[in-house]
């Protein structure tokens, strides 16, 4: 089994960010007279390696540890086990992986990384510099995701608890193109994302994922304890994290972790209170409720270093749907339609809409320093009779208009556009007074104007929608033809683009920014060790997914870019906490 490399350069570390006073009051972690009292009155539970979480991060690290011959335990708050990966696609992107070398494919390291670093942190990508403009540990973190990823791979499919296949587009059989496949640096711009090789899909892949290696682990006699929530870490005398307590049942329960304890509990997207202060911008997310954000506070009383808290994975969301629940159950990921657009309060178009969803919802938190607003916090999908009758059924367009709740519909944009405002009257206590400017109509109707003879032509020259493999082929899968229609197919030189009618009824749908969860949270090292704010490893503590502050930056790097990286940190956590 390879191994993570163990240590770092603590030269170079990042320096934290620290969270609210409030934040931290919900946790904690127990005194060094309480370790001792715990210690000396025994414990509830004994194990080597405590998995805190039942996703794809601890889940990887339970079984990594329980074959490298830890005592193994998993703990999870919620009563269903899986998490948010439960509810996920379950595909997983990972470098290099076996299919690439199996085919002759060659995905060198120094071209993984430089797409990595460029995509993912875009304001200190040099590509001169030996660590690619990122302090020496963030550098260390992204060069750990390659070196480990293909052989976390490998380690599930060796023990058996998981199998792989390539992800591919069912409608065009060809492997998924990454989510950046156009900038430079991606030298493999299609290929890298995975599925579980049984139970895929939508519906079931996350599902299988989880369960496969819940099965796993519970065949080898590993106990899994739902509705356990831990709430506090227990160290020894020396400061290494010897265990923890938890909840169960209305009981303080304490479990022994001898050799390291490792999270996986998902990010925060359920906290309102942090999201307030980090996220502002999160009206719903596609994340569990167990997204509580829990390990944050018991991580900052144990001196943890804080990353990036603001980071995330986003998709819109339809406003009036996260409104009434916080807990949405599907996000607009790739907005269907080929005669479809957004609009802000301006009317004016300011992102290309088939740009994928963690980048495409970005566009809403620019901030116009003239008008002192965030001009595009809401925005205005626009379509026509031909989207909605050819589509219906891709979310957010339902088979029979009765199914959506929260669709605009008029017989002119005139109409479509009050009826637009008067929906945001009444949800203006809770949007920051969002309403239509008084030159959204004219705005509008011209840019719609505009998109007419774009499409005709093929060409977007506002923002290159179609320009590039990944928005032509994920139209394909996201904008999948309903059985029945009566439309045409596109004739147009861009699939992704088609004149409106030059008659209604027109339709809209307000869109917000969500989650698919939060990223941010502790800083990791290499080895998925937890930092102290000295920027020192907390001995026996570790983490990986989206309860840390996200290995790949601001990238979303493809289809799988949450799970990837949490298979392969939840792998090198468990790896290490055995040989540490």
């Amino acid at each position: 089994m390879t191994q993570p490399t163990k240590g770092i350069d603590r030269r170079q570390m990042l320096a934290g960010a620290g969270l609210t006073a409030a934040a931290a009051a919900t946790g904690g972690i127990a005194t060094a007279a309480q370790a001792t009292d715990a210690t000396m009155a025994g414990w509830d539970h004994d194990c080597d390696v405590l998995c805190v979480g039942s996703g794809a991060a601890a889940g990887t690290a339970a079984v990594t540890a329980l074959a490298a011959g830890a005592k193994v335990m998993m703990v999870e708050k919620m009563p269903l086990l899986g998490g948010t990966t439960a509810k996920s696609g379950g595909v997983t992107w990972i470098f290099n992986h076996f299919i690439f070398r199996e085919q002759g494919i060659a995905d060198p390291k120094a071209d993984a990384l430089r797409y990595t670093v460029r995509y993912g942190y875009p304001r200190q990508y040099n590509p001169g510099s030996p660590t690619l403009g990122l302090d020496e540990n963030r550098y260390r973190v992204v060069e750990a995701f390659y070196d480990h990823g293909s052989a976390a791979v490998d380690h599930l499919r060796a023990l058996g608890a998981v199998q792989f296949k390539q992800f591919r587009l069912f409608q065009v059989d060809k492997p998924a193109p990454d989510y950046a496949d156009h900038l430079p640096e991606n030298k493999v711009p299609t290929g890298r994302a995975l599925e579980p090789a049984v139970g895929s899909g939508s519906s079931q892949g996350g599902g299988s994922l989880a369960s496969q290696m819940h099965a796993w682990l519970k065949a080898k006699g590993v106990p899994i304890m739902t509705r356990t929530r831990v709430t506090k870490l227990i160290k020894d005398a020396s400061g290494r994290v010897i265990g923890a307590e938890a909840v169960q049942g209305g009981k303080t329960i304490r479990i022994r972790a001898a050799k390291g304890v490792v999270f996986g509990t998902g990010g925060y997207s359920h906290n309102v209170q942090l999201c307030d202060v980090h996220q502002p911008a999160v009206y719903g997310s596609c994340s569990l409720p167990g997204s509580t954000g829990d390990f944050i506070p018991i991580a900052q009383e144990a001196g943890a270093m804080m990353g990036n808290m603001g980071l995330g994975w986003r998709t819109q969301v339809v406003l009036g749907e996260a409104l009434q629940t916080r807990g949405i159950g599907l996000g607009a990921f790739v907005l269907p339609g080929d005669s479809m657009i957004l609009v802000n309060k301006y009317g004016k178009r300011v992102v290309n809409e088939k740009r994928d969803y963690n980048d495409r919802t970005q566009a809403h938190f620019w901030y116009d320093p003239a008008h002192e607003e965030y001009p595009n916090h809401l925005m205005f999908m626009l379509f026509d009779q031909r989207s909605i009758d050819a589509f219906g059924g891709a979310f957010p367009f339902p088979v029979n208009k009765a199914e959506q709740p929260h669709l605009i519909e008029g017989q002119t944009w005139d109409e479509v556009f009050a009826r637009i405002d008067a929906q945001l009257a009444g949800w203006q206590d809770r949007t920051g007074g969002v309403r239509l400017a008084q030159e959204f109509a004219e705005n509008a109707k011209q840019s719609i104007t505009n998109f007419n003879a774009y499409a005709k032509k093929g060409v977007d020259p506002e923002f290159g929608r179609g320009k590039y493999l990944y928005d032509r082929e994920w139209h394909l899968l996201f904008s999948a033809r309903r059985a029945g229609t009566t439309q045409p197919e596109n004739p147009h030189p861009n699939n992704t683009m088609h004149p409106f009618a030059a008659k209604g009824p027109y339709y809209a749908i307000v869109l917000a920014p969500g989650t698919l969860d939060t990223a941010g949270g502790p800083q990791i090292n290499a080895n998925a060790q937890v930092l102290a704010a000295n920027g020192q490893p907390i001995p026996g503590l570790y983490a990986a997914g989206n309860c840390i502050a996200a290995p790949t930056g601001q990238a979303y790097l493809g289809a799988g870019g949450t799970i990837g990286p949490a298979v392969t940190f939840g792998y090198i956590a468990g790896a290490h906490a055995v040989s540490a």
